[in-house]
């Protein structure tokens, strides 16, 4: 063997590290020589910055990811969502700060209230099927909407923030979504029509609206404010939407859905006048998110969180209480 090529690839402070421990031993010159292919010029120093920023970044954000699928024992399933734990960690050190996040498992919201997100800058609800531990995500979105806390839902945490919304602000008893009851009085989130057929055959196959969909979106709304254009491209994978029998109900009482596709069929997002940040989306913004570049959404939603540390240190006592008793942190 050449011991020209022998690269070292020793343990790291951050992952992100690892391009540029191989870049210092010339790996990608190393390769293209190896294949007869001429050199290139390599510019890694913009990634080079954002490392230093991670590194650098000392005020810390505590977000809570409130759902179901976070363990199996005493371990920690961190990879279940580790898109979205990736984009907050993106978003975090483009501001110069460090996310320290918590997994909070919503079956033990229900058994032992919300005290556990008092503490928090910000809440996350992701993506997820299935009605165990629906109570509990529930109830966190309830405190993160009368707390004007920070909330971020992700597809799943959409559908279930109009849920929320409609039993608790719309008068709409026993409002759900027809995946956890199918004889709910009030489906605010059902499946299309020309989708339940299928699964009344339990034909799950193309049963999900995936990929890449245009959504427009409203003016005047937080997400124009965020996105800063008419129409966008985001990627989806869900079965369940809103339905649109409740959209003029569930407007009047003040929630706005901010986006929706071009043929304003089916709803793309929604958020809460009078909250600072209280977003949900049909999407998954953690899917085109980069290193280099943070989604904007998550970056909107970081500052949020920030603003609330800062109000919060500004005006309240400090929470009692031992950070780590709110899950797992990061």
């Amino acid at each position: 063997m050449d011991p020209g090529f022998i690269i070292g690839a020793p343990d790291v402070e951050n992952i992100y590290d690892i391009p540029l421990n191989f870049e210092e031993q010339g790996l990608s010159g190393k390769i293209l020589n190896k294949l007869s292919l001429k050199p290139r010029k390599t510019d890694l120093s913009n990634w080079k910055r954002v490392v230093e920023k991670a590194k650098e970044a000392t005020e810390e954000i505590k977000i809570a990811l409130v759902g179901k699928y976070f363990a199996t024992g005493d371990y920690t399933l961190e990879d279940s969502y580790i898109s979205v734990i990736e984009s907050l960690k993106h978003a975090s050190w483009y501001h110069r700060l460090k996310p320290r996040l918590f997994w909070v498992d919503s079956e033990k919201i229900e058994k032992e209230g919300v005290g556990k997100l008092e503490e928090m800058d910000g809440i996350v609800v992701p993506g997820g099927f299935g009605s165990r531990g629906i109570d509990g995500i529930l109830q966190a979105i309830t405190f993160a909407r009368e707390n004007k806390k920070p909330y971020f839902g992700l597809c799943y945490g959409l559908q279930l923030a109009i849920v929320e919304f409609a039993r608790n602000t719309a008068g709409l008893k026993n409002a759900n979504t027809a995946e956890v009851d199918p004889k709910t009085s009030h489906p605010v989130i059902h499946v299309m029509s020309d989708q339940e057929k299928k699964l009344l055959n339990r034909e799950y196959g193309g049963t999900m609206r995936l990929g890449a969909w245009r959504c427009k979106i409203k003016k005047g709304t937080k997400a124009f404010q965020i996105y800063r254009k008419e129409e966008i491209s985001e990627r989806h994978r869900h079965r369940y939407e809103v339905n649109n029998k409740y959209r003029a109900a569930l407007e009047k009482e003040g929630l706005i859905f901010s986006a929706t596709t071009t043929d304003d069929r089916l709803v793309e997002m929604m958020e809460l006048v009078d909250h600072p940040f209280f977003v949900g989306t049909q999407f998954h913004p953690e899917f085109k998110t980069r290193f280099l570049e943070p989604h904007p959404l998550y970056e909107a939603f970081i500052q949020a969180c920030y603003a609330n540390k800062k109000a919060s240190t500004k005006n309240e006592l400090p929470v009692e209480g031992n950070t780590g008793s709110s899950g797992w942190a990061l």
